[in-house]
């Protein structure tokens, strides 16, 4: 991929671009291969390798988290370079054409309602952030994230501007970050909109991405891995699938079936409730099954203690990985069949280590974020 901000080294983000795509996928897959095996040794030679999926070298995220700098007059998106200044990256070529496309007028947008860029040396201002998803049908989701309520009554004027000039953007909000720290958004959202959510439509399935519910950045990975999970899930006995970790649902949905008991469990409300409404679609819609998918707002590892084990366990913990309580559980439970689902393959190898009786038999890399270092990881495993 070529990228004219590398080349002017203006951003250098993807710090393996100038390796070649099919390198980068052949050193993550042997770093990955290798972790495993020095974590579960005696099981090296059981495990199956799988080829791996590999993204589109450009225009494959479908999310677009953009630091605001610059002034309102001339607003830049994109990042800060080490002196606090905005370096604009709109043309940035990770993006398709409908995230492209918005960006200039995002940016209309902020001179428009005079939304002053927050500047972090004099903490004065108030816009910080924007993040646009775009769905698979070429909706938006854009998220406006400020110090305070102070610029919502000109946001409010001058949206119908905005959605004249960006007809696909459905869903609009302003998010509140007061605090003045390294994270992208805070807990209060403000809905600008009719609509409050995305349909994400995964072909199997259509997930609910709502403003603060996680997504996976890369939609066509994420449908192959989802479709991945699902056929390890019916390849055995799975009257009862736990879905641990579940997000907005996309294992738990995509494993839905007949005269099986399905339970997704998420501590994100907001998650919980965008994942009851695509099983509501699904029951709608007489999918088979559908009657038998619940989802739950809890701590994952809290929840399961004291439950009777299902036949199959799915994981998809942050990168901190699942950690000695849940991985105890799940060495000690009996549950015949876990899928793990990993986006940091050191702690997937920590926590294969301390689940002895739980056997690797498949695996796949997934090349869920090109030209960087990290990559998804999905492993199967089957009890001793």
């Amino acid at each position: 991929m070529d990228c004219h901000y590398y080349n002017e080294a203006r951003c250098r983000s993807c710090t393996l671009i100038e390796t070649p795509h099919a390198t980068q996928i052949a050193t993550k897959r042997a770093q990955l291969e290798r972790l495993v095996a020095d974590a579960r040794p005696h099981a090296a030679d059981l495990i199956e390798w799988l080829e791996p999926f590999v993204s589109a070298e450009s225009g494959f995220r479908t999310k677009a988290k953009l630091v605001v700098g610059g002034t309102a007059d001339a607003p830049t998106v994109g990042i800060l370079d080490a002196g606090g200044r905005g370096i604009d990256l709109r043309d940035c070529p990770l993006y398709g054409p409908e995230l492209a496309a918005a960006f200039p007028v995002v940016a209309e947008f902020i001179t428009l309602a005079r939304l002053v860029p927050y500047d972090l040396s004099t903490r004065a201002g108030e816009l910080k952030n924007v993040i646009t998803t775009v769905s698979p049908d070429g909706e938006l989701m854009v998220r406006f994230v400020t110090r305070s309520t102070e610029p919502l009554a000109r946001m409010r004027k001058h949206l119908p501007w905005l959605l004249g000039r960006l007809p696909n953007a459905v869903v609009v909000t302003l998010n509140i970050l007061p605090e003045h720290k390294a994270v992208l958004e805070g807990e209060r959202e403000i809905v600008l909109t009719e609509r409050d959510a995305l349909r994400m439509d995964l072909g199997q399935v259509a997930l609910r991405a709502r403003p603060q519910s996680f997504l996976q950045t890369n939609t066509d990975i994420a449908r192959r891995l989802y479709a991945q999970v699902a056929q390890w899930v019916d390849e055995g006995p799975a009257a009862t699938v736990w879905d641990l970790y579940c997000g907005v649902g996309g294992f738990a949905l995509s494993c839905v079936g007949e005269g099986r008991a399905v339970v997704g469990v998420e501590s994100s409300e907001q998650a919980v409730l965008a994942a009851r409404e695509s099983a509501h679609e699904l029951v709608e819609a007489g999918v088979p099954g559908a009657h038998g998918v619940e989802f739950v707002a809890a701590d994952a590892t809290a929840w399961m203690t004291g439950r009777a084990a299902p036949d199959v366990v799915i994981v998809n913990p942050p990168r901190r990985g699942i950690g000695n309580d849940l991985a105890g559980w799940l060495e000690s439970s009996g549950v015949r069949r876990v899928v793990y689902s990993s986006c940091n393959a050191v702690t997937l190898a920590k926590d294969l280590a301390s689940m002895p009786s739980l056997v690797p038999v498949r695996g796949r890399l997934l090349d869920m974020f090109p030209h960087t270092e990290h990559y998804e990881a999905v492993v199967l495993l089957e009890r001793a």
